[in-house]
């Protein structure tokens, strides 16, 4: 078994890369059953190795308590970082979740007959080779990790300093599971441990195929302006719940109650909440009571000052608060007149991540989910569950809000791309494009039915 150092993780940034690059190759054609040891692996040795692993982690705990005392970190980014108790069992769940999906390589996405003995094929296969920044999770880093094994990409990873020694562990434990099964190639795993190791990723543009960053506004924007590789990934989580006038308000307020406080410091969770004005009053008076148990700051606009003032203080809301993640206990309420002002707001304040309509009414649910823009839209519903593991997906390397490839959790099917597959008996081009042309059949044929199947001219 091959001896893992912290060299073998880490290192020049380029070197890695390339060397990523051609561990991509042999992970792109290794046997679904090699990757899936690797996996049970995984989760083996994680668990043989708790204690060295959550010692590590208490040191990082340790080291950001210390932080938040000198507001240098937020409080909510503690619990986050926390692997004990049932988190570090969650871990492992997820690696085994992961290990138990289909194969997403070499399937047959369609197949198309151009001509008799001549078969076109769009089939599976992985991205390449993926860098991925993440915010203070280690755990991120273990889901990441076996998403990428599973689904044959190569990975450079670099997560938040407050997690340094949380993470280094993980890689380690990581690499010399994986690298104990034959046919798992070193290299495919590289931890990046500096800003300086990141500002030189951006630059592998000849070995990295995509950038995936998980974090603020800032630190995307930054991301998509310093590197020519490709990005997916989104900025900001400003997630929105709306209570329509024929809401149930004992559903609404535990829809509200949940999206906001059961984890504040993630991008699902809801920053701003819109009520109807019919039902607002009402709502506020069994609502703002469990809001201010949870100890939720109220920003609202000046009807909710007004309305809900009744139950609790309101902090007057500014234009700013609308368009604010605030990743804590502070709520932006909004007073709205009917569902399309409702639906306008989502769409010019919201980030396009997930947004919620609370109400009865199927035909003002409807309106709510063909006219709010965002990768996911709810329907009586919390917004937490805009997540990888929730949708069935066993992991997310993160939630895409963009148009392109993949949108909304990122799981193993949006790790995966495709290339096509012609499958012929002698054709030439001269036979279809000459004056007697020969005409295409572009007859549609069994997508199950997959190319490279020792059946020589294709035909199914």
């Amino acid at each position: 078994m091959t001896t893992i150092t912290e060299s073998t993780i880490t290192g020049d940034i380029r070197t890695r890369a390339a060397g990523a690059r051609v561990a991509s190759r042999e992970l792109a054609v290794s046997a679904a059953e090699k990757r899936d040891l690797a996996l049970d692996a995984i989760a083996m040795l994680l668990e043989e190795r708790r204690e060295q692993i959550l010692e590590a982690n208490a040191q990082d705990l340790e080291i950001a308590s210390s932080m938040v005392h000198r507001g240098e970190l937020d409080e909510p980014l503690l619990k986050r970082l926390d692997l004990s108790g049932s988190k570090f069992e969650s871990v492992i769940d997820m690696v085994r979740s992961v290990r138990a999906q289909e194969d997403p390589l070499g399937r047959t996405q369609s197949a198309t007959e151009l001509d008799k003995g001549l078969n076109l094929f769009r089939v599976s296969v992985p991205i390449g080779v993926l860098g991925v920044i993440f915010e203070s999770r280690p755990d991120a880093l273990v889901q990441i990790s076996s998403l990428c094994l599973k689904s044959g990409n190569a990975v450079l990873l670099k997560g938040g300093r407050e997690a340094a020694n949380s993470n280094q562990i993980l890689a380690q434990v990581i690499a010399e599971a994986s690298q104990s099964v034959a046919g798992i190639p070193e290299g495919w795993l590289t931890l990046m441990q500096t800003r300086e190791h990141v500002r030189d990723m951006l630059n592998q543009e000849e070995s990295i195929d995509l950038i995936i960053p998980r974090g603020g506004n800032q630190f995307v924007q930054y991301i998509m302006q310093n590197t020519r590789i490709p990005v997916m990934g989104h900025a900001d989580g400003i997630c929105h719940v709306f209570v329509d006038r024929a809401a149930d308000l004992d559903k609404a307020v535990r829809i509200a109650v949940d999206s906001k406080t059961q984890y504040v410091g993630v991008c699902n969770a809801a920053e701003t909440l819109l009520v109807h004005a019919d039902v607002a009053e009402a709502f506020f008076g069994k609502a703002v009571p469990e809001l201010s148990a949870e100890k939720v700051e109220i920003r609202g606009d000046e009807r909710t000052v007004t309305l809900a003032g009744k139950w609790a203080s309101v902090t007057p809301a500014t234009d700013e608060d609308w368009g604010t993640e605030h990743l804590d206990y502070i709520l932006s309420v909004k007073v709205v007149d009917d569902l399309n002002e409702a639906i306008a707001h989502i769409n010019h304040y919201g980030s396009g991540h997930t947004d919620a309509i609370v109400t009865e009414d199927g035909v003002a649910a409807s309106e709510f989910l063909r006219g709010v823009d965002s990768a996911s839209v709810f329907h009586n519903a919390s917004t937490r569950f805009a997540d990888g593991y929730a949708y069935g997906l066993g992991a997310e390397v993160g939630i895409s809000t963009g148009r392109l490839h993949s949108r909304g959790p990122v799981g193993l099917e949006g790790l995966t791309i495709y290339k096509y597959i012609l499958e012929g008996t002698g054709q030439t081009i001269a036979e279809y494009q000459g004056e007697v042309r020969r005409p295409y059949t572009h007859r549609r044929l069994d997508a199950d039915w997959c190319p490279g199947n020792g059946s020589g001219n294709g035909s199914p």
